[in-house]
């Protein structure tokens, strides 16, 4: 994959014609696809940023999540609060991220999986954030109409997605319940909170143990040791998906 194409499938996983973008801008639903490569000066490291995002009315959807490098939920840095629904939810801050985003219109969705991580050019110089598509899929169906009368079942199922033969094309493994979360966040009308990226604490016996090494670190090195924190995640501005 050559830098250009790197570049447009970090900005834009999915592409929608004319009609898809104005109905979106219409009816209010602003999902962020787009990904920044972040520095964080004490870890001394790059890592990914984006925006867990979207919402939906009855007729049309769209979300935008991100996993870890196998589907796995990553917890966000920050929820972001709005005075508006269907736009941001959450910043997620991680070394690797996958994103997973989805247009539902009616009871057809499409959805794209891409997986982003950064990749040294040269020695010395601002890495590249590279990106590899997982998955691609088109005319996607699910029956069930989860913004209304199946919303019990919301968060349970996802659609299924065809070649042109009628043979269903299996999700990479690994990314059932990121797809089925983001169904969710596709269907859920007036969204105003994030459908994947969550908040994880520390189980007491992790913190324990934590502190227990921290200890051990400073008899070690007589003196504490610094703890990697994570990069200013203020929101720079909404930016529409369109």
């Amino acid at each position: 994959m050559t830098m250009e194409s790197d570049r447009q499938l970090n900005r834009w996983g999915l592409t929608f014609p004319q009609a898809v973008i104005n109905q979106l801008r219409k009816v209010g639903i602003y999902g962020q696809p787009q990904l920044s490569l972040e520095h964080q000066g004490r870890a001394k490291r790059y890592v990914v940023r984006g925006v867990e995002s979207g919402g939906a009315t009855a007729d049309v959807g769209y979300y935008v999540s991100f996993a870890g490098e196998n589907g796995e939920a990553i917890p966000w840095l920050q929820t972001l609060d709005s005075l508006t629904v269907n736009g941001p939810h959450a910043v997620v801050i991680a070394p690797v991220v996958t994103r997973i985003e989805m247009l539902r219109i009616a009871r057809t969705y499409e959805l794209c999986i891409t997986r982003h991580r950064p990749v040294a050019v040269e020695v010395g110089h601002r890495p590249r954030l590279r990106a590899e598509e997982l998955f691609r899929g088109v005319q996607g169906y699910l029956a069930l109409e989860l913004w209304g009368k199946d919303k019990d079942l919301s968060g349970c199922v996802r659609p299924q997605f065809f070649t042109r033969a009628g043979e269903e094309i299996e999700l990479p493994n690994g990314f059932a319940d990121a797809v089925k979360a983001v169904t969710s966040g596709a269907t859920c009308v007036n969204c105003s909170h994030p459908h994947y990226s969550r908040l994880v604490a520390p189980s007491p016996a992790a913190e324990e143990m934590e502190d227990s090494d921290s200890l051990h670190e400073v008899a070690a090195h007589d003196g504490p040791t610094q703890r990697a924190e994570d990069v200013d995640g203020i929101l720079a501005g909404v930016v529409s998906a369109v």
